[in-house]
């Protein structure tokens, strides 16, 4: 049962990671086409921040390595 739950928390770390790239090559692109107010990048900008914010836990509770 422990591992399991190990190996789930990998997974959705790994899975929050990469959805934050993601999230900030497609706002990278937006921003290049001079497309920072449309609605989909706001959205993306809402969901970069709610992503950080997962991330920033993971780091305070020591869950992630160090950058």
């Amino acid at each position: 049962m422990e591992e399991n739950r190990l190996e789930a928390f990998e997974r959705m770390l790994m899975a929050v990671q990469k959805e934050y790239a993601d999230i900030l090559a497609r706002m990278e692109r937006l921003k290049a086409e001079k497309k920072v107010k449309t609605v989909t990048y706001q959205q993306l900008l809402a969901r970069k921040m709610t992503y950080q914010n997962m991330l920033s836990l993971y780091q305070i509770y020591g869950l992630t390595e160090e950058n």
